[in-house]
């Protein structure tokens, strides 16, 4: 039988592995960089807001620069989010072994982690303009009481739509130096997006998270979750149409915007809300949703295909 191919995961932790030295494994995956999906997720509406905004083609430098920084946020959400959540995830069959909540790494450790990390992100800020960089410090509010929401509503992905979908006004912004009706559309479009995928995520430890005192949308919705995923995968369609409308892209843009309402209906109708590793699965697979709708915007700004030749 031959093996799996390797997964995206899979080649990040050997990476950690061979190329961070052993000391300093502890803080690489206390920051995630062997699972990479959070960052790309991260990633794409910063670079679908840059897409949407420009004139042609996304400007790659600011690409690179959005990239390395959704690396780097990411990693300081991820240690602040387990320094905050020590004490919960040490109590969670997935999450025990996290470097905080087994004690590998000490909370004055991370705390200078997230100080040497929120430095960085810092100076990738510094190129964008200055609209850009404002908006990418309003976000700071939303990362910070995220980990609280989990504690005082049952819609904690909600609060985190906001927060990993920020980047779409920010890339928006980098472009423009202004905000615009589309920006707002395709932040709402990600933020249900999101909502969505962390739904899935959350399953995978509903039953710890009731016994610890958790709040998710997987234990709100419970069984009838398919029906809310069609509900928000549906508005984030809406959304997004709605978004390339008012950027005026091509009929190419709604084209590919067909794959991706393919992807989302297969995540709907195949995940299996009570098996985990289907849930990891299809949270996992979001990653290519990112990179279809990113595409689709390319695309729908490249090719000259006008809207006006289907509508009256």
């Amino acid at each position: 039988m031959s093996e799996k191919p390797p997964t995206v995961t899979t080649v990040a932790v050997d990476l950690v592995d061979r190329l961070v030295p052993s000391r300093y494994r502890s803080f690489a995956m206390l920051a995630r960089l062997d699972r990479p999906t959070g960052a790309l997720l991260l990633l794409w509406p910063c670079w679908w807001g840059l897409a949407m905004a420009a004139d042609g083609l996304p400007n790659i430098l600011f690409m690179a620069w959005l990239a390395i920084g959704a690396i780097v946020m990411r990693g300081a959400g991820c240690v602040y989010n387990d320094f905050i959540d020590r004490d919960i995830d040490a109590q969670v069959a997935r999450t025990r072994d996290r470097p905080l909540a087994s004690g590998a790494v000490t909370s004055r450790q991370a705390l200078q982690f997230i100080a040497v990390l929120l430095a960085g992100g810092l100076i990738v800020l510094l190129p964008l303009n200055r609209a850009a960089i404002v908006i990418a410090m309003a976000s700071i509010p939303l990362v910070a009481l995220y980990p609280f929401m989990k504690r005082m509503t049952n819609w904690p992905q909600a609060w985190l739509g906001l927060t990993f979908n920020w980047g779409v006004l920010v890339g928006w912004a980098a472009e423009t130096a202004h905000l615009a009706p589309p920006a707002f559309a395709l932040f709402a479009a990600g933020a249900l997006w999101t909502l969505g995928y962390d739904t899935i995520y959350a399953h995978q430890d509903k039953e710890d998270d009731a016994i610890v005192g958790v709040k998710s949308t997987a234990l709100t919705f419970g069984k009838a979750t398919r029906w809310w995923l069609l509900a928000f995968y549906g508005g984030s369609l809406f959304a997004l149409a709605g978004a390339g409308y008012l950027a005026g892209l091509s009929l190419a843009y709604y084209a590919v915007l067909l794959i991706a309402a393919g992807h989302f209906l297969w995540q709907v109708t195949t995940v299996k809300i009570d098996d985990a590793a289907s849930c990891l699965a299809k949270f996992n697979a979001n990653k290519w949703l990112g990179a279809i709708i990113f595409v689709a915007i390319v695309l729908g700004q490249l090719i000259p295909l006008p809207l006006s030749t289907i509508l009256p």
